[in-house]
């Protein structure tokens, strides 16, 4: 078998990188080539495994959102697995994120045998994350928005959202129900975190609530919601409720007929939320993390 690990350098690789994620995580919205390309920085490395001239699998390394850790997603198309490739993908990202000087790796399972990977290589569960699905079937009517509080787009208003990132994105970062902090720059907020469309509840000029849905190109009539996220001095006044109703609106007018989240264990009031509105658990998520020096 000859094994082959290289950079995503073209479109054609990127593209053959996302056929991967598709084909792995059917479930879940992959990025598009052109949002692959916006987030093309020295910090992050994708990969592609070949096996005499097959791509039979992918990797990504980066820094996380928490404080402190990088990101390692290696994955292997099914009939490939048990081969080594897994095993030569992950030694290859974590060898760029100690290059990083992270000294903490970070990673994901969704399932019986991607855990069973992850223990072998010492990472241990540190948080639990929860799917939630929406399956819409007709219209829908948000209720009334809070006296004073106008909605608009962040896309309507160029700035808005990247001037949110202090007095609100900070806060509402601040209250994810994770082991350790997030730590997300300016940059990350204003690229990574902005969906389209992404609603904002702005009383007196500033954001005070959002909502939003990220539409999948490879499934129309499927999306994930945003962060939905509200100011604490906001909370309790039905601003939540609203938001998330505007969203699912959108996407009943939009053709979507399904829309996910994925919400932290711990974030028992959301979870609540999203119960009440119609979501389902579908799918639970561990996020697992070690010592870089392991």
């Amino acid at each position: 078998m000859a094994l082959d690990i290289s950079p995503c350098v073209t479109d054609d690789d990127y593209e053959e990188w996302r056929r991967v994620r598709i084909a792995v995580v059917p479930y879940e919205r992959t990025q598009s080539l052109a949002e692959l390309r916006e987030g093309d920085k020295p910090a992050r490395l994708m990969l592609l495994a070949r096996v005499d001239g097959e791509v039979v699998g992918h990797g990504l390394a980066q820094p996380s959102d928490t404080s402190g850790g990088g990101s390692v997603i290696p994955r292997v198309l099914e009939g490939h697995r048990r081969r080594g490739v897994g095993t030569a993908l992950l030694e290859r990202l974590v060898a760029h994120v100690a290059d990083l000087g992270l000294p903490t790796l970070r990673a994901g399972a969704d399932d019986d045998a991607a855990l069973a990977f992850a223990h072998r290589f010492g990472f241990k569960e540190v948080n639990r994350e929860v799917e939630q699905t929406c399956r819409l079937s007709g219209p829908v009517e948000p209720p009334p928005a809070p006296d004073g509080v106008e909605v608009v787009t962040a896309q309507e208003r160029p700035g808005l959202w990247e001037a949110a990132y202090e007095r609100f994105g900070l806060e509402a970062l601040a209250d994810f129900a994770v082991d350790t902090p997030l730590d997300v720059s300016p940059e990350r907020w204003a690229r990574d975190w902005l969906v389209d469309p992404m609603f904002l509840a702005l009383h007196d000029g500033e954001v005070v609530g959002c909502a939003g849905l990220g539409r999948d190109a490879d499934e129309p009539t499927r999306a994930e919601n945003g962060l939905t996220a509200v100011r604490r001095d906001w909370r309790g006044r039905g601003l939540a409720i609203h938001l998330k109703l505007v969203t699912l609106a959108w996407a009943a007018e939009h053709g979507i007929a399904e829309v996910y989240t994925w919400t932290q264990d711990g974030n028992a009031a959301m979870r609540t939320l999203n119960t009440r509105l119609g979501y389902e658990t579908t799918r639970v998520g561990i996020q697992l993390a070690r010592p870089l020096d392991r």
